[in-house]
């Protein structure tokens, strides 16, 4: 496998139009943030554990709401996203939130080759993060590199792979793995924010941009669970849990999802049941 970053590229420029977007509905953040709000769910604390005093990196996070949202809970942190505009917002929302962090923009890839501080007791990832990477080996070998010798521990909670066969009216459409050959969409990363609403936005949505139509064209890459698995246990760490759920978190991805009391995204009563996130969490010995 190889990194494709011309497609990168792509993506930067596309997450920087979808990101104006997002944030377009997204109010004072830094107030929800400032009163002791969160946008985290029990699903990725629980596999973080606690995190008073650890130093924790969050790879690929995007506009730094559960960065901070990790902060406020005692851990040292630090975002690397490759989007301008949502590394700027991030900052931003640092500041008004008063909640510290320290934010980079930059490919995942170059970060991890070249850390400015580190190790760290953890790595972390979320929804929607896995899909943007062309190389999966190679950042596994990358994230286990910058953890601590002494324990470091990866933590992702991701949409399940199994998802992604789905198009959006859950139609089967696309491949459950390609191995690294990317899936162009031409419409570009869209405006999910939007399609989520309040799930999102719990102190308020606003309406925003309307009809958000992006100009730049996204490249995914469709990874398998094995894919991810293996790729973490070949870098060398150890799999301590991995949990499958029937449900999104906060974000309805497709058409028709019925949202519950605890702001979780089932499918379609139509719609067997099957996989819709999982959580993962591997340790360096």
């Amino acid at each position: 496998m190889t990194i494709k970053k011309k497609l990168h590229e792509d993506n930067r420029l596309s997450w920087n139009a979808a990101t104006r977007a997002h944030n377009s509905h997204k109010g004072d953040q830094a107030a929800f943030l400032r009163g002791g709000g969160s946008t985290l769910f029990p699903e990725e604390l629980g596999l973080l554990g606690d995190l008073k005093g650890r130093t924790l990196l969050h790879m690929m996070c995007n506009s730094g709401q559960d960065t901070l949202s990790l902060a406020s809970l005692g851990a040292s942190v630090t975002g690397v996203d490759i989007s301008d505009e949502a590394i700027d917002a991030a900052r931003a929302l640092s500041r008004d939130s008063g909640l510290p962090g320290q934010f980079f923009r930059s490919d995942v890839y170059d970060w991890l080759d070249n850390p400015p501080h580190g190790p760290f007791d953890l790595a972390f990832c979320s929804y929607g993060a896995i899909y943007w990477l062309s190389d999966i080996k190679g950042w596994a070998d990358r994230v286990a590199r910058v953890l601590s010798p002494y324990g470091g521990k990866l933590v992702i909670v991701e949409f399940h792979p199994t998802l992604w066969l789905f198009n959006e009216q859950w139609a089967l459409t696309w491949p459950y793995t390609t191995g690294g050959e990317p899936l162009t969409e031409e419409e570009g990363v869209g405006d999910y924010v939007a399609r989520s609403g309040q799930g999102l936005v719990p102190w308020g949505y606003e309406a925003g941009v309307e009809g958000f139509q992006n100009p730049h064209r996204a490249h995914g890459f469709a990874w398998g669970l094995g894919d991810i698995v293996g790729a973490i246990l070949g870098a060398g760490l150890t799999l301590e849990a991995l949990v499958e759920y029937p449900y999104s978190n906060g974000t309805a991805i497709f058409d028709d999802m019925r949202r519950d009391a605890d702001n979780r995204c089932w499918p379609p009563e139509r719609i067997p049941t099957l996989p819709v996130m999982f959580g993962l969490a591997a340790s360096r010995p």
